[in-house]
């Protein structure tokens, strides 16, 4: 028997996502949403990207993780490029 998924409203405290963020993050990446509360409020959803419709426009400047630290002037040169590309 097939089991369809259910589509779960999550709700968390702000504080909860403050002191829990990277399992938050590990969920999102899962594809999961979050609707955050402050004082029983909604502020604001967590949501993947991949809901936003958008993934595909990323696109990566500079990979500091492969860089290792750069020169600002390299980084400022970088994105000058950016906003050029873009205008």
């Amino acid at each position: 028997m097939a089991t369809a998924t259910k589509n779960v409203q999550r709700i968390i405290g702000l504080k909860e996502l403050r002191e829990n963020m990277g399992t938050y993050i590990k969920h999102a990446e899962q594809g999961k949403s979050f609707t955050v509360v402050r004082r029983s409020r909604p502020i604001f959803k967590l949501v993947p990207v991949d809901e936003w419709g958008d993934e595909g426009n990323w696109e990566t400047l500079i990979d500091f993780r492969k860089e290792g630290g750069m020169p600002i002037e390299k980084f400022y040169s970088a994105l000058k490029r950016f906003n050029a590309k873009n205008k």
